[in-house]
Formats: structure tokens, C-alpha cells, sequence
């Protein structure tokens, strides 16, 4: 492996290198069309076939993600339906799928099955075995994405890229040898995410099915045997919705502010110093519970349930067992959903009596979202890998052969 640092002495490129439309590549790149490494470049039906239970897969733009294809959400359809569509838009292990309308457009993914299915606001690029590797086609369209979209017109219309359009892209093309090596370090790498992936949804898994267990008396800690009792969030919490705060009052650093979904900003003051549980009251995600950072201001777009006075609650218990309540029936309106105080207040909740045993269930459930946030860091320093990984790769600043 060679590792060349291009030169920035009057935006020369380092020798070996070349100036092109798509960047700095080496000198034995060329920069080709999708029209000129495909031998097809095609799309499936414009019409809406009718879905039937089991048959042949039917996926749409909303299957295609970025890398991965979901092909056990997709419908299915009749094998003289299918048939139609197949015989202009024949789908094979190694192509390139490539949403081209709607919010996902130029969003693309491989190819990685045996079997047959038909395509709907999707176009599929068949690369020419002589010419290009589909692995390494997907891995350059993944970085290309953005540039792809900020070139179509953000007018009122949903996104479009026609056949042509897609045809036009022009990408930079190694030797074959190579597309295939920066493919394979490339997929080994999409291997680590996926297997992280996967960790991370059954951890998930694990915890909501704990939550329910631990939370609703089901299963009780060892040791534990007295009754619960029922208690409304009033007689549990201070409740209440703080000052608002505009968002030109924000400061560039300082303390986080959280509105209705989180941290919208940062301000020089903070109107809490230990750390709150807060529910949505505003917006389509209203009941959702949350927790701040010690030292924040929480604005009147959540509503604090304070509990630092209550001396026979634990905070981090009250926090998960909050989050597993279907708080619907306190939310009013019909445009724009909200909470008010009155029907949080009397919401009512069991709880164990004694202190120890809802340390002793918190205590289980923190130790689980530890796990869970190891897996999610280690997940973003892979994802920061990779897109590093592309940069270098696929531009040719560090070789493989």
C-alpha cells in the first residue's frame, strides 16, 4: 500500500496525479460516464401492480437504503405481472439499484441475491464485467450521493433523476484489479457495521423486553416481596413547563438547551443544575420521555417532572418507568397535538414501596443502556472509518496495488 500527500503549492496536483471534474485522481484513472461502464441502465415499472400476499418480491424506492436492501418489508406479486417487468428490468447478483424519485433519490444499493424480484421508482445499473465491479459502482455512488443531489433543481416537484441524468454521471474508474481491492476493504468494513448493527438492534431487543419484565412487577428483583403501590405523577413530581427561550437568544457555547425533541441550541445560563426527566408537550412526537445533562435550560416545549425533593423515589427508576407508558390519552388538540399539566398530573403509576428495590431494578436496566452506548460509539468511530476510508480510496490518495 503507497500513501501519496498531494501538493498544495499553487493547486498543482502531485505528480502522478491528474485534475479532473471529478477531483484529483491518479494518472492511470479515467473519469467515466455511467452510460459508458454500464451495458444497462434501466428502471422498473411506472405503474402500481396489484400486491398479493406471497408470490414474487416487489420492492419500491422506500425498500432501496443506503447499502442495504430490505427485501422482508417489500410486497409481492403475480408471476405474470412480475414477468413484465422482468423482461426489461432483470435484476442480478453484482448490479447497482438506485432510487431515482422521490425523498431518497440517488440513494443506492448492491445487489446480493439469487433470486428474482421487480422494481418500482428504482433504476438499475448493470455494470459491464470488462469495465467496472458493481461492489466498487455502489461504494463510489455512495459518496457521490450528495454532489448527485445538489445538482437536481430543489423546485416544488419531488426529487427526479430520469435514465439519462443517471447515465451522465461521470465517476473516477480504477483498473479493474483495483476497483476490485477497494471494493473488498470497502465491504469489510460495511461487514464490521452490520455486525454492529445487529448487536445493537437485539440489545435493544433484550432491554425493552427487560423493561417490561422489571418495571411492571413480572419479574422482581432477588430479595424483594412487598406490594406496589399506585401513585399519580402529581403526588411523585414537581410538574412544569420552564421559560421558553427564541432561538436568536442562543449563544454559540455554554449551556445545552433542550426543547421538544432534545438539544436545540446552547445559552449562557442554565435553569437547572441536576439533571430532569421531561415529556414532549408540543409537535408530533408529544408524550415522548426524555432525560437532560446536569446544568441545562429545558424549555416550555417540554414539561419537567422534578423529583429532587422526593426522598422515597429514585430518579434513574422513575426515568425508565416513564418510558414505558402510553401517555396518548393526555394529549389534546387536533392540529397541533399538545400536553397540558392537568392530565399528566393525575396519570397514574405502580411503583415498588421501598427505595432499595427501585435502585436495585434502575441499577439493571442503566447497566444495559452502558452496554447499549458502548455498542452505538463504537458503531459511529466505524462509520467515521469508513467515510475516511472513501475519501482515501476512492480519489486514489491511497493505493491498494
Amino acid at each position: 500500500m503507497s500513501h501519496h500527500q498531494p501538493s498544495t503549492i499553487n493547486h498543482q496536483p502531485p505528480a502522478g496525479y491528474k485534475q479532473t471534474e471529478v477531483g484529483v485522481i491518479p494518472e492511470e484513472w479515467e473519469v467515466r460516464s455511467l452510460a459508458e461502464i454500464c451495458s444497462k441502465i434501466t428502471d422498473g415499472t411506472h405503474d402500481t401492480p396489484t400486491p398479493i400476499r406471497s408470490g414474487v418480491p416487489f420492492l419500491t424506492a422506500i425498500h432501496i437504503k443506503e447499502n442495504f436492501i430490505d427485501y422482508e418489508a417489500c410486497s409481492f406479486l403475480t408471476e405474470e405481472d412480475h414477468r413484465i417487468i422482468f423482461a426489461r428490468c432483470n435484476p442480478k447478483r453484482g448490479d447497482v439499484l438506485m432510487v431515482n424519485i422521490g425523498a431518497g433519490v440517488a440513494t443506492t444499493a448492491l445487489v446480493d441475491v439469487d433470486f428474482e424480484f421487480s422494481l418500482k421508482n428504482v433504476a438499475l445499473l448493470k455494470p459491464a464485467d470488462s469495465r467496472a465491479s458493481g461492489r466498487f459502482l455502489n461504494q463510489c455512488l455512495i459518496r457521490r450521493k450528495s454532489s448527485i443531489t445538489q445538482a437536481l433543481s430543489s423546485g416544488g416537484a419531488q426529487p427526479f433523476l430520469s435514465l439519462s441524468q443517471i447515465g451522465q454521471i461521470g465517476i473516477p474508474v480504477p483498473p479493474l484489479p483495483e476497483q476490485r481491492a477497494i471494493a473488498t476493504a470497502l465491504s469489510d468494513v460495511d461487514g464490521l457495521l452490520d455486525g454492529l448493527d445487529r448487536l445493537i438492534a437485539k440489545k435493544r431487543d433484550l432491554k425493552q423486553a427487560a423493561m417490561q419484565q422489571l418495571l411492571t412487577g413480572q419479574t422482581r428483583p432477588p430479595g424483594f416481596h412487598d406490594e406496589w403501590e399506585v401513585k399519580s405523577l402529581g403526588e411523585l413530581s414537581n410538574l412544569y413547563q420552564p421559560q421558553t427561550i427564541s432561538a436568536k437568544e442562543f449563544t454559540e457555547s455554554g449551556f445545552p438547551v433542550y426543547g421538544a425533541n432534545g438539544v436545540v441550541g446552547y445559552y449562557h445560563k442554565a435553569n437547572h443544575d441536576t439533571w430532569q426527566v421531561t415529556i414532549t408537550c408540543r409537535g408530533s412526537t408529544c408524550g415522548t420521555v426524555n432525560r437532560t445533562v446536569e446544568h441545562c435550560w429545558i424549555t416550555g416545549n417540554a414539561m419537567v417532572l422534578n423529583s429532587d425533593h422526593n426522598p422515597n423515589l429514585d430518579k434513574d427508576f422513575f426515568y425508565h418507568l416513564l418510558s414505558i407508558q402510553n401517555m396518548s390519552d393526555c394529549i389534546t388538540g387536533t392540529g397541533q397535538p399538545q400536553i397540558v399539566r392537568a392530565p399528566i398530573t393525575a396519570f397514574r403509576v405502580a411503583l415498588p414501596k421501598t427505595l432499595a428495590e427501585q435502585i436495585a431494578i434502575a441499577e439493571v436496566l442503566t447497566e444495559m443502556d452502558g452496554e447499549l452506548a458502548v455498542l452505538e460509539q463504537r458503531r459511529e468511530k466505524t462509520r467515521a472509518l469508513k467515510q475516511a476510508m472513501m475519501q482515501e480510496l476512492l480519489t486514489g490518495k491511497t493505493r491498494l496495488l
